[in-house]
């Protein structure tokens, strides 16, 4: 556990250096991807500045929406605080202001959707990590088994002697293998159906490992984040049912390679 390093002097937050690093990382495959289509490089650091700030403006307006009688006195002042973030409402604020941002751009096609969901399986595999390290308390539920651990020192620590699931190491893993496994079919599949594939195993992912977290039960015996991983599963089969029905196949033909049309 080290949620904080000091740097000549200058104490830095493990979690924000593992979020940087979990954008600069998006931005490098962005970048790649975005060549071998015949696309300008330097649009990657354009989108992930939209993903970004997208993603910042709505984790935090989802926080507030979910904490409404916490921050009702100030609303304003919440709106700016340090703290209070949301995943879900990251990842539609950032797919809003990218979505903006290539209709600016003169690129707003499901290949768009496709390109985002490499970087958004690897980035939240690298932030999994931050999590790790600062002990934020996004670690599981009580537990003694071999690999359990204690986050006496994190951010949120667990109590004294006291060990639970790593689950940030679970997810860092199996986003690590999701991510892998998209950019080895990112010329093998349809238009849209990357990024449908990412909303199912990124949804799966994060359904099983709340089995193991300490998230109160919301409805239906799931918790909150449960229901959204549900969602995204759910239209992410919808999505490559229609491809399925519509064209036979969610697969390319070898032969196309990279020379397919939108749609």
């Amino acid at each position: 556990m080290q949620p904080e390093i000091d740097l000549f002097g200058l104490p830095l937050k493990t979690f924000g250096l593992m979020f940087a690093l979990a954008f600069l990382a998006a931005g490098a495959v962005l970048h790649r991807r975005l060549l071998e289509r015949g696309l300008p490089g330097d649009w990657a650091y354009e989108a992930i500045f939209a993903a970004l700030a997208g993603g910042l403006v709505g984790a935090r307006l989802v926080w507030i929406l979910e904490n409404l009688s916490r921050v009702r006195g100030d609303v304003l002042g919440s709106i700016f605080s340090g703290s209070g973030l949301v995943w879900y409402g990251g990842v539609i604020g950032g797919a809003l202001f990218v979505m903006i941002w290539a209709k600016w751009r003169g690129t707003l096609t499901l290949s768009v959707f496709d390109m985002a969901a490499v970087p958004l399986a690897l980035g939240n595999a690298i932030g999994r990590i931050g999590c790790q390290l600062s002990g934020d308390g996004d670690y599981g539920r009580a537990w003694d088994g071999p690999w359990a651990m204690g986050y006496p020192d994190g951010t949120v620590p667990t109590a004294p002697g006291e060990t639970v699931h790593p689950t940030p190491i679970y997810e860092t893993l199996a986003l690590g293998l999701i991510a892998w496994l998209l950019w080895t079919l990112r010329d093998r599949v349809r238009p849209g159906c990357l990024f449908a594939l990412w909303l199912v195993l990124a949804g799966l992912e994060r359904l099983l490992v709340e089995f193991l977290r300490r998230n109160d039960i919301a409805a239906l015996g799931l918790t909150i984040p449960q229901l959204q991983s549900l969602a995204m599963i759910i239209g992410g089969a919808i999505w490559l049912t229609v491809v399925f029905r519509r064209h036979g196949s969610v697969t390319l033909d070898p032969q196309r390679g990279m020379m397919r049309a939108d749609g």
